[in-house]
């Protein structure tokens, strides 16, 4: 091979060597060193400066140049290409025009064995002098095509690498302490900022010691797929993790929502980045890095002005630490893309920058965590104060808690915590919880007002504390203040203590007589006040194990409870009509009455002039699956409270009627009589509802009977009379039941549509025997008649009462006599057996 007319590297003396060399671009990457030799000169580019940067491009590029050895001593030297993202660079070497030295290296091929251990690409060899060696380099890389060229003595070169190598010791050292630093502040503090910092301090160290190619040569010497992969994950790492530590860093969601939008948008951005770094190929991640650079460093350039004029402290720490930074990275980038020439400045101006930031950036944390240091201290001082102030508060807060503000007497939480600990220190023991109320104590505020009611209040609560510490049954206790409790107020007019049976050893003589001295008048101003106190006592462990539910079977015992030789009322299950089962009664019947679970029963009604049944009464029955049978009594109250009674109104309008129409082809003269309620009145579709039944099974409207008492027609006067004229004008028969049982007015039921007066049982039972009965029963049949009405005595249970009552001219009556209530089949047999024939036939009836 001829000597090739390259640029003359000519080194003599001393002095630093000049580099220059000339560059050709292989399009095909196809071209021979024999090929590239016979290329004529004008192909060739000069790089007077002894770089080159061609950005990313897949072509092949070949360098050639002459080094001369100007000196009389035999020379070492080394052609550095100083770039080690390199992949593929092969170096020949010629003198003489014959081929002396191939050596081929890159950071596609495993780093060892290379000539010398550095990750750039290196060539050594030795000029004699007067000797001119021409050296041709190939270069092929998927990445950025940067060609640095150095030609250093030998001696000369391991001297510099040294001293870059102990820079970029204290350059990576800086890093890893700033990271040790902030994983340890998060560590202790659990902040996740400190932990963003770290991890995208973590990335920049990853970034700059895969692109310097140092973890190449010291982690994964043999694993180059690897290398080129660390390198594009980097940059995704650290800009997520910088993204998330600036969001946090410069609390951008509180000022500034639209930034916040960019930065969120960009933490996603990065995370696809992320991905697209594992899978793409390495061009298209690189370009896809470098354009997100651009975005990434751009925004978090405007993120710091931003926050800063928000009046955010470390938006001007990360204003002045970002800059740097930025230009670093816009340096680096455009050196990558060809856009900036090789030099110092583009080489290490990112880690300038990054170093610059790193070092900012740790101050404004320091700067941070002295801050919050001085608000802890100064937030302690003022705790502090407030603690001082809180305590004497909650002294307060917790008297008025456990105080009466009227008597001073702890409450019913005090009284609560002071049973549940002495029945938890002594649970074999027996205890009474007794309770006072002083029923009149409304009645008394409004009579003498507030001021004077609360004077009494406190003059009994003194006498209760008197009349309790003369009695060492009653438990007592001493509150934190060194206070003696023995009488508790659990409302403002109620009173409570506990008592150990254990010490009561006079049959409880003493405390009754205490209690019938509550009981006496009290003098207040001259004016003799009657309390009306109620007394009422629950019993441990017989009727409840814990505080709340001894004072409420207490109060209980108190409200109806017969009382005995003692003034208290002792709790019983048996007279306990707030069980909690009753509270689930009503959703039970509702789902009865709709499961068609009811039933109804009838009670026939005798005319007593023909010894006749002229009709009957249906009367609701219900078998509860778990409770067995439940009376009327129990749940037709609660029924007409909660309004169930339309309900039950309604099923058995239909029942009945349905029942009425079986009973039409034996029994055409029967009538039915249903009961309904002041609320069924307010109904505005009962009467559409009895109109339509009717109707659909075929019956009259004379055959029905709506029975309600005087108490519901009373109840609302105007409404129930509008109702009811209504009801009878459809044809409907209206009874009045439980007449004498109240406090009727004569002139309102004179009003109403009536046909009919029932006489309640309880002027019936004894109309034999008293003779009162007996005349209160013959004027009340005499009035009614006067009235219109027709008369039916209800609860007739024996011959010579029906016998009287006939005398006595009474129309119609009903009750044991003649049959308990019966089910329709029962009731069909008794009609068959007991419908006399004719209307002589009186003394048939009731056997």
């Amino acid at each position: 091979m001829a000597q090739a007319s390259a640029p003359s590297i000519m080194i003599s003396g001393q002095g630093p060597i000049a580099s220059t060399f000339e560059y050709l671009e292989d399009p095909s990457a196809s071209a021979s060193l024999d090929d590239i030799t016979h290329r004529p000169d004008k192909d060739w580019q000069q790089a007077p400066e002894g770089s080159a940067t061609q950005g990313i491009t897949s072509s092949a590029y070949w360098l050639r140049f002459n080094v001369s050895n100007r000196t009389s001593e035999d020379l070492n030297l080394v052609a550095e290409l100083a770039y080690p993202q390199l992949d593929d660079v092969t170096f020949y070497l010629l003198s003489g025009g014959q081929l002396q030295k191939t050596f081929r290296t890159g950071d596609s091929f495993a780093f060892y064995p290379r000539e010398v251990d550095h990750p750039h690409m290196l060539l050594r060899f030795a000029l004699a002098p007067e000797q001119t060696a021409t050296v041709y380099i190939r270069v092929k890389t998927a990445g950025s095509m940067i060609l640095p060229l150095n030609i250093w003595r030998e001696h000369g070169f391991f001297a510099a690498a040294s001293h870059e190598q102990k820079l970029h010791f204290f350059y990576y050292g800086s890093l890893t302490v700033i990271i040790l630093i902030n994983l340890a502040v998060f560590l202790t503090l659990r902040e996740r900022l400190y932990l963003y910092y770290a991890l995208a301090i973590s990335g920049y160290l990853l970034f700059f010691a895969s692109i310097k190619g140092y973890s190449f040569q010291l982690l994964y010497p043999d694993l180059p797929g690897l290398h080129a992969r660390a390198l594009l994950i980097s940059m995704p790492i650290l800009a997520l993790f910088s993204v998330l530590f600036c969001r946090q860093f410069l609390r951008i969601p509180a000022h500034s929502p639209r930034l916040d939008v960019a930065i969120r948008a960009m933490i996603w951005f990065e995370i696809l980045n992320f991905i697209c770094a594992l899978t793409l190929s390495y061009n298209d991640a690189v370009m896809l890095s470098a354009i997100s650079a651009l975005v990434f460093f751009s925004l978090l350039f405007v993120a710091g002005p931003i926050t800063w004029a928000a009046g955010v402290r470390a938006g001007a720490f990360f204003t002045f630490a970002w800059t740097p930074l930025t230009v670093g990275v816009l340096a680096t980038a455009g050196r990558s893309l060809g856009f900036f020439p090789e030099n110092f400045l583009t080489e290490h101006a990112m880690q300038i920058g990054s170093g610059l930031e790193a070092f900012i950036l740790t101050l404004a944390l320091a700067d941070r965590l002295y801050r919050e240091r001085e608000e802890k201290i100064a937030a302690q001082a003022d705790s502090l104060k407030k603690e001082k102030a809180r305590n004497e508060a909650q002294d307060r807060l917790t008297e008025a808690m456990t105080h009466d503000p009227v008597t001073g007497l702890p409450n019913r939480n005090r009284f609560e915590w002071m049973v549940n600990q002495r029945l938890s220190e002594d649970p074999e023991g027996i205890y009474f919880v007794g309770v006072t109320r002083i029923t009149r104590l409304d009645e008394i505020n409004r009579t003498l007002g507030l001021n004077r009611s609360e004077k009494l209040v406190q003059q009994i609560a003194q006498q209760m504390m008197d009349l309790a510490l003369s009695l060492p049954s009653v438990v007592s206790i001493h509150d934190n203040q060194g206070r003696e409790e023995r009488v508790y107020q659990l409302a403002g007019d109620c009173f409570g203590l506990l008592i150990d049976s254990r010490q009561v050893d006079d049959d409880y003589q003493s405390l009754n007589r205490s209690l019938r001295r509550l009981a006496e008048p009290v003098m207040m101003e001259n004016l003799a006040i009657e309390l009306h106190p109620k007394f009422g006592a629950a019993i441990y462990p017989g009727h409840g194990d814990n505080a709340a539910l001894l004072i409420r079977n207490a109060h209980v015992g108190m409200e109806i409870t017969p009382h005995d030789r003692y003034e208290t009322g002792l709790y019983s299950s048996q007279y306990d009509i707030y069980d909690e089962s009753r509270l689930t009664l009503m959703s039970d019947l509702r789902e009865a009455l709709n499961q068609d679970q009811t039933e109804l029963h009838y009670q026939p009604k005798m005319c007593l002039s023909t010894g006749r049944v002229i009709g009957v009464e249906a009367l609701i029955r219900w078998h509860h699956p778990d409770r067995g049978w439940v009376y009327p009594g129990d749940f037709v109250p609660l029924a007409e409270e909660t309004g169930v009674i339309m309900q039950l109104t309604s099923w058995a309008i239909n029942r009945g009627i349905a029942d009425l129409a079986k009973l039409n082809a034996t029994h055409p003269e029967l009538t039915l009589a249903i009961n309904i309620s002041a609320r069924d009145l307010s109904s505005p579709g009962l009467r559409h509802q009895i109109t339509e039944t009717l109707q659909r099974h075929g019956l009259p409207a004379s055959r029905l009977t709506l029975e309600l008492t005087e108490t519901a027609a009373m109840e609302d006067p105007e409404t129930g009379l509008k109702a009811l004229q209504h009801l009878a004008e459809s044809g409907l028969q209206i009874s009045i039941d439980d007449f004498g049982s109240g406090y009727s007015s004569l002139s309102y039921l004179k009003q109403l549509p009536a046909s009919e007066i029932k006489l309640d049982r309880s002027i019936i039972v004894d109309i034999c025997t008293s003779d009162s009965s007996r005349v209160i029963v013959e004027t009340a049949i005499n009035m009614v008649h006067g009235l219109g009405y027709s008369v039916v005595a209800e609860g007739v249970e024996d011959r010579e009462s029906a016998e009287l009552l006939r005398h006595l001219n009474c129309d119609r009556v009903q009750g044991f006599w003649l049959c308990h209530p019966l089910s329709l089949a029962g009731l069909r047999q008794w009609l068959d057996k007991h419908q006399p024939p004719d209307p002589l036939a009186f003394d048939q009836a009731g056997r």
